[in-house]
């Protein structure tokens, strides 16, 4: 813990102060905007797939664009030399896959076609569910590797280039942060509108009458829902502030933050205010580190803890 508090405290006294200030004002913004109209909503009721990925891909390039825009005004420019230049063209390239292949996670991915004609309800919509995740993360791994190999990505390697590096990792203190969350998620358990949305293993409610033992196929499901967090990792902490430091150094962990935030609009208003401090602290920690272990460890226990609050909740309170 004492690590996360000086990288943090290292981090308020380097970053530009107007740029961490207006950044956070744009983010509130943006969330006051959502829960009032409710922009993912909005964009999931598009019933075209491929305007659904459009609408996405322009929604998340906004945000990018103004957040890095923010941090080049009222960061970098009163930090610049003479012939300095903040977007190079690698930098542009990332920055628009990036939505992109965010906006393709977003959507629904039908694969019914896929698979086997034999398989009946209610395996055939499990299977549908199950396989959507990982697949998904599989994109994100190409998309990755083809950012490297085009050298758009740096490192000494592909893994240490996304943050998949045990070299300044230390476990320990992300645990004690994770034990340190445990009575905000009992505490998040009691109320209905967390409960509404956790466990999200209810979704797959329809297979409890077939499915023997029931834990069995529970927990394929979790650890399906588990590979994702890998996969938000990789992107957010990996590509968005790993990959951009050598780029814009420090400057990457603001706007990765704010596009963190967003990509929780339609989970709990607390959930969603949350997840912008907590994008900013694990991407200091990245920033610092070079390694997104650290943030997979707090990202995927916490995604559990709160499968298990949602299911104590949902037993035993309500």
């Amino acid at each position: 813990m004492k690590s996360f508090i000086l990288y943090l405290k290292d981090y308020y006294r380097s970053t530009s102060k107007p740029a961490l200030i207006i950044t956070t004002l744009f983010v509130a913004s943006l969330v006051t905007f959502n829960y009032c109209i409710g922009i993912e909503a909005r964009i999931h009721l598009i019933n075209a797939w491929y305007f659904e990925i459009l609408a996405f891909f322009g929604f998340y390039t906004i945000v990018l664009a103004l957040a890095w825009g923010l941090q080049y005004e009222w960061g970098w420019k009163e930090k610049a030399k003479p012939g300095d230049r903040f977007f190079q063209k690698p930098m542009i390239v990332l920055l628009l896959i990036a939505p992109l292949y965010f906006a393709l996670k977003m959507v629904h991915w039908d694969l019914s076609a896929l698979l086997p004609g034999q398989l009946q309800f209610p395996w055939r919509e499990y299977t549908l569910m199950l396989v959507q995740l990982p697949l998904k993360l599989l994109l994100l791994l190409v998309v990755l590797y083809a950012c490297y190999i085009n050298q758009w990505l740096k490192g000494d390697s592909f893994p240490h280039s996304v943050g998949l590096t045990k070299k300044n990792f230390k476990a320990g203190p992300y645990f004690l942060l994770l034990l340190c969350l445990v009575p905000l998620v009992a505490l998040a358990s009691t109320q209905h509108d967390f409960l509404a949305f956790y466990p999200k293993a209810k979704n797959t409610a329809f297979i409890n009458a077939y499915a023997h033992p029931l834990w069995l196929w529970k927990g394929l499901y979790e650890l399906s829902y588990g590979l994702d967090f890998l996969g938000i990792e990789l992107f957010f902490r990996g590509l968005l502030v790993v990959g951009f430091l050598r780029y814009a150094g420090e400057y990457a962990i603001l706007p990765m933050a704010a596009f963190y935030c967003t990509i929780h609009f339609g989970k709990p208003l607390g959930e969603c205010i949350a997840s912008y401090f907590g994008g900013l602290i694990l991407g200091v920690v990245a920033a610092r580190t070079r390694s997104i272990y650290g943030g997979l460890i707090v990202h995927l226990g916490l995604a559990w803890m709160m499968e298990f609050g949602g299911w104590i909740g949902q037993h035993f309170i309500h």
